[in-house]
Parts: C-alpha cells; sequence; structure tokens
C-alpha cells in the first residue's frame, strides 16, 4: 500500500496444511506460484531498500537485511565501528515508512523512567499524568545501548517483548510498526555492560554496516557535499502500509518439512559441543518469521530451505553462548552456525 493508493490491500493467504503430505516442499504443485499480491510484496519491499539506499550508498545486502526485520516485526542489533551509518540507517528507515524517529542516548547514568516515561504530578488538574518517553516512538535507535546499567538496558525487555510498557501498574500500548535498533561499538569495552543472554535473544538479528568500498565512499563524499541524503528523503510507504505488508508476510506458507527443518537446526544448536547455550524457541520463532519475509521479498507464497540458510548467521549467530574453550579459541559464532547449517540435512521434496 503505497502513500498514492492507500485503499490498496494485501489480502492473506489461507493455505491449507492439512491437505499437504508430510515432507513435500513447494514446488511441483503445492502452493501457487507467486500472485499478485506476493509481486506486490516484493515491490514495495525493493522500494524501501531502494529509498534507503539514498541515504545508505553501497550496502544493499545489510539495507534488506534491515527491511526483512521491520516487516518481520523484530528488533535488530547493529555492531560496529562508530561512524559508518548505523544511525543514519535507522532514520532513513523511520522516514521510507513515516514512522516517528526516537534516539535514545545510553549512558550509565540513564535512569529507566528516561526510556519508558514517567508519572508527574500535575498541580494544576491535580491529577497524576503520564508522561510518555522516547520508547514510544515507532523506530527507536537505542544507540551505545551496552553502556547503560542493567536496570536501564532492563527497561526495554518488555517493551521488545510485547510491545507495551508497565509504568505505575498501568499499561500502555506501543505503536504499529515498532522497531528497536540498538547499536554498540565491538572495540571500547571500558565502562560497558555487556548485553545477557535474556536481552540478546529478543533482538531478531544482528549485523555489522562495515566499511564501504571506495567507489561507494566516494559516491558519499559527492552526496554529503552540501546536504545530507536524509534531507531530501521521502516517505514511500506509510505505518498503515508496513502493518499490512508484516500480515502478509506471517500468511507466507512454511510446509511441514520445513518446519521440521527449524526444529532439527534448533536441536543441532543444543547439542554442539562448542556451546553451552543453543538456540531458544524464540529463536526458532524468529528465523520462521525472518525467512517468511524473505520468501516474499521475492514474490513466493511459501518458504524454501534457502531462506532459511541465507538467514541463519544473522539470525542465530549472537544468540548462542560459546564454550569456555571455544572462546579462548577465538572461534567466531557466525562459524559455528555455518557448521551447524552444513551438517543438518536439507528437505527436498
Amino acid at each position: 500500500m503505497a502513500l498514492d493508493n492507500p485503499q490498496q490491500n494485501l489480502p492473506q493467504h489461507d493455505v491449507p496444511q492439512d491437505n499437504l503430505p508430510e515432507g513435500d516442499l513447494p514446488g511441483g504443485g503445492l502452493p501457487q506460484e507467486a500472485s499478485t499480491q506476493d509481486d506486490l510484496f516484493a515491490e514495495q519491499f525493493q522500494a524501501i531498500v531502494a529509498n534507503v539506499g539514498q541515504a545508505i550508498l553501497g550496502k544493499h545486502e545489510v539495507l534488506e537485511l534491515a527491511a526483512t526485520c521491520l516487516l518481520a516485526e523484530g528488533h535488530l542489533l547493529i555492531e560496529d565501528a562508530p561512524g559508518v551509518g548505523k544511525t543514519s540507517l535507522a532514520k532513513a528507515l523511520a522516514i521510507t515508512v513515516q514512522a516517528e524517529f526516537g534516539r535514545i542516548q545510553f549512558t550509565p547514568d540513564l535512569l529507566p523512567t528516561d526510556v519508558v516515561g514517567a508519572t508527574i504530578w500535575n498541580r494544576v488538574a491535580n491529577t497524576l499524568d503520564f508522561q510518555p518517553g522516547p520508547v514510544f516512538s515507532g523506530i527507536i535507535v537505542a544507540d551505545e545501548i551496552n553502556r547503560a546499567s542493567p536496570k536501564t538496558q532492563s527497561a526495554l525487555l518488555e517493551a521488545m517483548a510485547e510491545r507495551q510498557v508497565t509504568v505505575d501498574g498501568t499499561t500502555h500500548h506501543l505503536p504499529r510498526p515498532f522497531m528497536v535498533i540498538a547499536t554498540q561499538n565491538p572495540l571500547e569495552h571500558e565502562g560497558t555492560y555487556p548485553l545477557p543472554e535474556s536481552q540478546l535473544d529478543r533482538f531478531m538479528m544482528r549485523i555489522e554496516v562495515g566499511y564501504p568500498s571506495a567507489q561507494a565512499e566516494l559516491d558519499i563524499l559527492d552526496a554529503h557535499s552540501v546536504n545530507s541524503p536524509l534531507d531530501s528523503l521521502r516517505p514511500v510507504l506509510d505505518s498503515q502500509a508496513v502493518a499490512t505488508l508484516a500480515d502478509h508476510a506471517a500468511s507466507v506458507f512454511t510446509a511441514p518439512g520445513i518446519r521440521r527443518y527449524l526444529v532439527q537446526i534448533a536441536n543441532a544448536t543444543r547439542q554442539h559441543p562448542s556451546l553451552v547455550l543453543g538456540m531458544s524457541t524464540r529463536a526458532t520463532l524468529a528465523l520462521q518469521q525472518a525467512s517468511r519475509v524473505r520468501a516474499a521479498a521475492q514474490g513466493r507464497d511459501y518458504v524454501l530451505p534457502d531462506d532459511i540458510k541465507e538467514l541463519a548467521v544473522p539470525v542465530l549467530a549472537h544468540r548462542l553462548m560459546l564454550s569456555p574453550q571455544a572462546r579462548a579459541q577465538g572461534t567466531p559464532g557466525a562459524r559455528i552456525v555455518d557448521e551447524i547449517m552444513g551438517s543438518v540435512a536439507t528437505p527436498v521434496g
């Protein structure tokens, strides 16, 4: 649903799973080929990526992952060096989908009420009024989230998991879309509080932006010579359109064989000798939902094993707790994810 056609909707697909033989994959006459609605999803997905790409040059794959996370209604952790465009990416994404943008600069003295808001006495009306915090924005940048105390970090837990906050016994619902894009610097560790596993597990993906190529950096110098590209960026969708796209992605068909594949991957992480903590059930659900968005973005109404393989590292690597021996050897989580994906048999139809 683009802004110039606000009445256009994406109907959901209700594919009867009970009529499909166990283990069969899409194709060969099971779910139908990409329909007009699936093509429309793919077009609007690419419109989001292209629009954000006007401000973030040379990072098409990173932008696709960010758009996938948004439409899967997940949260994003960007771990990278300062100055590579983490905050600009979040601002461009908020402008693209007409979402209110909020920024929280996490510091050691930040309080939970600075994040979620507080109830304040109104002397004029003699009432207690709730003053919402920046968490009530649509897309929020939690800048350098690991610099705040664990108590303040946990203030985001309810918001990220349940899309609501409770202050003084009153529950306040957050807008839709609601996405937290948290950043942290992997190089500086003094004065930081590492994110606990429970917090990391609430981020659907962790990605790195990385430095641009030489040509992309030349283009950035030219694009920023007078004004920032963010100043001329215009929305291509509205918040209602994003909600409709997210609903459509949630209806993408996942065959029984694909679901078993997800469970086998989860079990493999829980038995891997280099891990002391494998995938949670939340991680399995996140991988399924992200794979549905990727399938829809390619014009399909069914998930393929390749969708899961492409998203396994950004969705899973940050959730796995390495054993002391693996940490001592410097084994990256991404390598273990690749090992696990290679050890689990790919389902075939």
